[in-house]
C-alpha cells in the first residue's frame, strides 16, 4: 500500500507522545482507525485516507510544515537548550513530535523574522550561500552614519577577521536607523558589517527573507503557517527592492 505510515509514528509526528505513550494509548482504546478502536499502535494507515481519532478528537497529518515566527528578543533560535527557552518551546503541543528546527538563526537578542520547518531540502535552499537569499534587517545603531555608507556596503566589507562580504545594501531609514539586505548569514554578520564602519548596533529586527515579510498581525512570539505562495516567495527578490 502506497504511501502508508505506522500509526504511532504518525501520532507522534503530530504531538500525542512518546512511543511507550503512544502505545498504552491505543491499549486503553483511545485511537480509532476509520471508526474502529485500534489497540495495535503499529498498525500501518494512509494519511489522508485514514481518518484517526484519539479520544474522539481527529488527527490531521502533514509531513512537512512550514512556519512564520515573530522571535522575540531573549529567546534562542535552537531546537532545545537546558538553561534558556528557545524558539520550539513557543509553539503549541502539536508539534512536539514533528522535528521542527528554525531555518538559519537570529541571535538572542534579534527579533523578527524566523522561518521553522522540518524539511530539510527546503531550509538547504534558503540557507546555501550560493541561492543568495536576501534577508533584510533594520539596525538602530551608535555612531556616526557614514555618508557613503550604501557605496561601502555595496562593494563588499572586510570584516575584522579578514572575511570579505558579499555586496550588500545599507539605506538610511532613519535618523540612527538602517535598513540592510544581505545575501548570507555569517555569524553576527550585520553587527560585524556595521561595526567595520564604526557603527554600534543598540537593536536589530528582520522584517523579510525573499519576498516574504513578517506579518504585521503577529506579536512576538507569535507564528503562523506559511502559504504556498510564501513557500515560494522566499527564494525571491526581497519584498523591499
Amino acid at each position: 500500500m502506497a504511501n502508508t505510515i505506522r500509526l504511532d509514528k504518525l501520532l507522534g509526528h503530530t504531538g500525542w507522545g512518546t512511543r511507550k505513550e503512544i502505545k498504552e494509548l491505543c491499549r486503553s482504546g483511545a485511537v480509532a482507525v476509520n471508526g474502529m478502536s485500534c489497540r495495535d499502535s503499529s498498525q500501518k494507515v494512509q494519511p489522508g485516507r485514514d481518518a484517526v481519532t484519539v479520544k474522539g478528537q481527529a488527527v490531521s497529518y502533514e509531513e512537512f510544515y512550514y512556519l512564520m515566527l515573530y522571535k522575540p528578543e531573549g529567546v534562542l533560535s535552537a531546537t532545545e537548550d537546558p538553561r534558556a527557552q528557545t524558539v520550539i518551546d513557543l509553539l503549541p503541543q502539536q508539534f512536539s513530535g514533528a522535528g521542527l528546527f528554525p531555518v538559519g538563526r537570529l541571535d538572542k537578542d534579534t527579533t523578527g523574522l524566523l522561518l521553522l520547518t522540518n524539511d530539510g531540502q527546503w531550509a538547504h535552499r534558503i540557507t546555501s550561500p550560493k541561492k543568495h537569499v536576501p534577508k533584510v534587517y533594520i539596525a538602530r545603531v551608535a555612531g556616526c552614519i557614514p555618508e557613503d555608507i550604501g557605496e561601502r556596503f555595496a562593494a563588499g566589507l572586510v570584516l575584522d577577521d579578514g572575511l570579505v562580504c558579499l555586496p550588500a545594501k545599507a539605506v538610511r531609514s532613519g535618523e540612527q536607523e538602517l535598513t540592510i539586505t544581505v545575501q548570507e548569514g555569517k555569524f553576527h554578520q550585520v553587527k560585524r558589517m556595521c561595526a567595520a564602519v564604526g557603527l554600534t548596533v543598540e537593536a536589530l529586527h528582520r522584517m523579510c527573507i525573499g519576498k516574504v515579510i513578517l506579518d504585521r498581525a503577529l506579536t512576538p512570539g507569535a507564528w503562523r503557517p506559511l502559504t504556498e505562495t510564501e513557500r515560494e516567495a522566499v527564494f525571491a527578490s526581497s519584498g523591499t527592492d
